[in-house]
């Protein structure tokens, strides 16, 4: 396993080692940090970025678990936690050499069911359970919703389950947020009964970045027993979403662990972020600890050009698939088959790779209306900065 040795809390600063399985986790939340006097108890900032800090904050909100943080090397400023969780000046560019950038780069809005339910895809219900996480992760693609109040979240996950049970097309459902594993588990539950006796509704997934942020929350005996209860009923998955390998320590692989042993298939969406795992090495590294964990890699998601991201963790793609095709000529069978993808507003395309200059996808979605798309090949030609389809000229054939 990689070495990602859990540092005690403020091991300087004179805070006891905490034994993460043991504590309560409704309570560890309350000790979640969230203002600059909070982080400044725990990281050296200059004046300069405490203001920025500040900022920030009134536009985004900071929520960061104590266990997430004792990941940081305080001694590494491009330490990768560190760069996934602590905003920075770059929140505050929303324009630049990158290119345009969108608060909705998914299309979420045009698909907007209301109750929380967004329906894309015929076979697929995605339902917002919730607008809150562990943590407020800097590259999040829902940054523009994400622990603020907004209309896009379940007040009624009954009214969203009609939804479900009314449309037969519907086989698979997407519960996610936010984060779902931060609702009470009691509201889990009936969440989850409520899709139960849906004939046509083959299987669920929930979303989820706690395994990773928050591992704490999956010690729950009465969490884990629900999720069995479910799965022996429909199919259960559960994707996470570790971005680089220090993210696996043993407290999360005891996590994964728990889920594993209630039945649970788990795959990952990764990230692909500049200064995080860009890089072959890492890409490795992640790929192959998560199958020791017992996790399937499943996608690599290009970052979205989402405000207040897109400038300081989007790679260009020229640069982006000669890393990832270098990666994985180091990987296994089971480690690189995960697919590189595109999230894109017309619908998923996963990148299959470059031919002399020219980027070429296929299209693996595709919108209700638009179902000739599915399994098109697209060409774009790669420029030196173009970091989404949109940024590429089309070209009409090799």
């Amino acid at each position: 396993m990689f070495d990602s040795t859990e540092a005690p809390i403020g091991k300087d600063r004179n805070f006891p080692q905490i034994d993460w399985t043991q504590v309560t986790w409704q309570q560890e939340l309350k000790h979640n940090i969230s203002t600059v006097e909070q982080i400044s108890q725990y990281l050296v900032l200059s004046e300069k970025e405490k203001a920025n800090l500040n900022k920030i904050i009134e536009m985004h909100p900071m929520n960061i678990p104590r266990y997430y943080l004792s990941l940081i090397d305080r001694n590494d400023p491009e330490d990768p936690i560190r760069k996934l969780c602590i905003p920075e000046d770059d929140e505050l560019i929303v324009a630049g050499a990158m290119g345009q950038t969108t608060k909705d780069p998914y299309g979420d809005d045009k698909h907007d069911k209301g109750n929380g339910v967004l329906h894309k895809y015929s076979y697929t219900a995605l339902v917002v359970a919730t607008e809150y996480c562990a943590m407020y992760c800097r590259h999040c693609f829902r940054k523009r919703m994400v622990g603020l109040p907004n209309e896009q979240t379940v007040k009624n996950f009954q009214g969203a389950a009609e939804y479900i049970a009314n449309h037969p097309e519907i086989s698979n459902v997407v519960i996610s947020g936010g984060d779902p594993f931060l609702l009470p588990t009691d509201v889990l539950r009936k969440m989850l009964d409520s899709l139960k006796n849906i004939d046509h509704l083959k299987f669920v997934r929930i979303g989820s970045r706690a395994p990773v942020v928050f591992p704490m929350r999956f010690f729950e005996d009465e969490l884990i027993d629900i999720l069995a209860e479910f799965n022996e009923c429909k199919s259960l998955f559960v994707p996470t979403h570790f971005n680089h390998p220090k993210e696996m320590t043993a407290t999360a692989t005891k996590a994964i662990q728990r889920l594993r042993n209630a039945g649970i298939t788990l795959n990952n969406q990764a990230v692909f972020l500049r200064g995080i795992n860009d890089d072959v090495d890492t890409l490795v590294a992640l790929m192959h600890g998560l199958l020791e964990m017992g996790v399937s890699p499943y996608y690599l998601y290009q970052c979205m050009p989402v405000e207040r991201v897109r400038h300081h963790f989007q790679v260009p793609l020229k640069e982006g698939v000669d890393i990832v095709d270098t990666a994985r000529q180091q990987m296994d069978g089971y480690a690189k088959r995960f697919k590189f993808i595109i999230g894109h507003d017309i619908g998923k395309l996963e990148i299959c790779g470059q031919y002399d200059n020219k980027l070429i996808l296929k299209q693996l979605h595709s919108r209700p209306g638009h179902e000739e798309e599915t399994s098109r090949i697209l060409l774009r030609e790669l420029t030196e900065k173009g970091g989404w389809l949109d940024d590429l000229p089309e070209v009409a054939s090799f």
